[in-house]
């Protein structure tokens, strides 16, 4: 049996990220989506208070703590109506230097990471040729003595402008020339502190106010001593880090709908149409209840993958499926919540349209529901592969 209880300290943290997070109401949020300003003041406290850092070692000045305090932080962020988005990297990013990286590396940037000094928010993978097809990135590193030297681009970097560092996948033999499609990938750390000047950069605007990017690479110098691991095997540590990604982005799509529900039915039970509450009505109170039952399935699977991640264990399908999960039933949250509101749904005043739009992006990324569902069929359930 496994105990979904919180501790102590665990009900601690969740307290303190509420605490913090009411210092940033729906105002603040509604101003930085109207501007589509990176919220700036909100991620410094949420580095000041140690929440970033929660995942890397004591020994290099992080919190120490597991993936089920770092999902809780994530979850209960957007829970509170704010978003998580602008910083969760900082938490999982550092994950390829902290098991791939050199004892000299994890000794230069860990302990700068941890405290704030660095920003590790921008992370160099998808190309506009490639998609989720990451082993056909064209971008190219050639190496010339002490240096590897650039090609090429990426799309949909986000938070490049607000980071003093990059994780930067690039390809150091070309996909013609190797055996095995994931082999000759390899993985650079990106000292944009020195390098910002030298790579073109074209923003994106999108339907939320996710600061994302177009980058080009025009014979960049990288230091080879920026190299993580092996070269040729950063494909391998890039998918070792994936199943944190899935849990912590699922412990926010979760948050967002655990909102939505708690937004709908307290309007639900106050709206009065007709001389009756509108929650009175089944066409109302099911949807909400029915994406309710969602949610919590879905977080239980999530703590599951959570729970085996920190026992040492990579939860594949655990950590997929939560992903999964939690972006469906999430959807239904925000579809239910914008029933409920009806007009008033669409304004901005009510807060409901900005999650509206942010709930629609996790169907699609950080990985297509579609690329999950073929994980499950293939690599959990042995049916043919289809691609």
């Amino acid at each position: 049996m496994m105990d979904f209880r919180f501790t102590e300290d665990q009900l601690a943290i969740k307290k303190a990220v509420e605490d913090l997070c009411a210092r940033f109401p729906e105002e603040y949020w509604r101003e930085q989506d109207a501007k589509a300003t990176y919220p700036e003041e909100f991620v410094d406290a949420l580095q000041k208070a140690g929440w970033l850092s929660i995942l890397i070692p004591e020994q290099y000045g992080g919190g120490g703590l597991g993936m089920v305090e770092a999902a809780l932080v994530l979850e209960t962020i957007n829970r509170s109506g704010g978003t998580a988005i602008p910083a969760h990297a900082q938490m999982y990013t550092m994950g390829t230097v902290l098991r791939h990286g050199s004892d000299e590396q994890k000794q230069r940037y860990l302990p700068k990471i941890a405290s704030g000094e660095l920003r590790l928010q921008a992370f160099g993978v998808t190309e506009p040729d490639a998609g989720t097809d990451t082993t056909r990135i064209r971008t190219s590193a050639v190496r010339h003595g002490d240096t590897y030297v650039v090609n090429g681009g990426k799309i949909f970097t986000s938070r490049f402008q607000h980071s003093d560092l990059m994780l930067l996948l690039v390809r150091t033999t070309p996909y013609e020339d190797v055996q095995k499609k994931t082999d000759g990938i390899s993985t650079l750390l990106v000292d944009l502190r020195e390098a910002r000047d030298r790579i073109k950069v074209r923003p994106i605007q999108t339907m939320q106010n996710h600061e994302t990017n177009q980058l080009f690479f025009d014979n960049l110098t990288v230091p080879a001593e920026n190299l993580i691991g092996e070269e040729g095997k950063g494909f391998r540590y890039i998918l070792s880090g994936m199943n944190a990604e899935r849990i912590l982005t699922a412990s926010e799509m979760l948050g967002d709908g655990f909102w939505f529900v708690s937004k709908a039915s307290k309007y639900a039970s106050e709206r009065v149409v007709f001389g009756r509450p509108i929650g009175m009505n089944q066409g109302i109170q099911f949807p909400i209840a029915q994406a309710y039952a969602q949610l919590e399935a879905a977080a239980m699977l999530r703590w599951k993958a959570a729970a085996m991640f920190d026992s040492g264990l990579q939860p594949g399908f655990e950590a997929n499926a939560a992903k999964l999960l939690a972006s469906q039933s999430s959807w239904a949250a925000a579809n239910a919540a914008m029933d409920t509101f009806g007009g008033y749904g669409v304004t901005v005043e009510y807060g409901i349209e900005r999650k509206f739009r942010e709930a629609r992006l996790p169907l699609v990324a950080p990985v297509s529901n579609n690329l999950v569902l073929a994980y499950i069929g293939q690599n959990v359930l042995g049916m043919p592969k289809s691609y």
